[in-house]
């Protein structure tokens, strides 16, 4: 009997806790590290216990017990034993609601994301569009002298973040989202939705960045498949 009533109170927790953050799933909660088990974090957000797994945590984190968090409710799981809510700080649109709360413009819909692309910890690239006339949409989320994209990245821990100017152009969009390396030509394949890029010698590594990260991130962002080639004029030469 008193396994049954065990039971039927758990059901019931779980029933509350599903009525209360269904509705909330991609809002950004603060809450404390209550346990670490194995590679997972379980963090209290207000009258419930929420879990972040190995590939919802930002890898440079180092996370204990007491420790004040921001995460984002990525899924409530009724079937999760453990815990029912899944929570995230390695999600793109982690830094998207972060933006959404550094950045007025862009709640009141001023400024737009259009997109974000993500490799938690490392590095970030964000495309912005304004939808009114004489708006500067990068300088607004930069901010003077950079204090609400600084404000982001201490969240993120140093994480790189690149603002970029969304354009309905798609060679423009690609240029822009490949910054800051500078771009020769752009051939573009609609069907396959593929881009070949030219670019001189001494931009090829930059373009490309450590790792492949910087043409990585820009398709993404973009949509579009990148490959990344010599300008030309320096295929001529060599």
């Amino acid at each position: 009997a008193k396994q049954v009533i065990i039971q039927r109170i758990r059901e019931v927790e779980r029933e509350i806790v599903r009525e209360e953050f269904t509705d909330r799933v991609g809002e950004l909660m603060t809450g404390s590290v209550q346990r670490v088990e194995g590679r997972n974090v379980f963090v209290e957000v207000g009258r419930a216990i929420g879990v972040m797994g190995p590939d919802d945590q930002i890898h440079s984190e180092r996370y204990y017990i007491g420790q004040r968090l921001r995460v984002m409710l990525r899924e409530v799981d009724p079937e999760g034993r453990a815990a029912q809510l899944l929570l995230t700080r390695s999600h793109p649109d982690f830094v998207r609601r972060l933006f959404e709360l550094e950045v007025p413009e862009i709640h009141a819909g001023t400024v737009e994301i259009k997109s974000v692309a993500r490799e938690a910890g490392v590095r970030t690239k964000v495309a912005v569009a304004s939808n009114q006339d004489g708006v500067d949409p990068v300088g607004t989320c930069v901010g003077q002298r950079g204090t609400r994209v600084q404000a982001i990245m201490a969240e993120l821990g140093e994480e790189k973040i690149d603002i970029v100017l969304y354009d309905e152009d798609p060679v423009t969009y690609i240029t822009n989202a490949l910054s800051p390396a500078k771009i020769s030509k752009i051939t573009l394949d609609e069907p396959t939705k593929t881009a070949s890029i030219n670019v001189a010698d001494d931009q090829l590594s930059l373009a490309i960045g450590r790792g492949g990260q910087n043409v990585r991130l820009a398709g993404d962002l973009t949509g579009w498949q990148l490959d990344i080639e010599k300008s030309e004029a320096q295929k001529k030469a060599e």
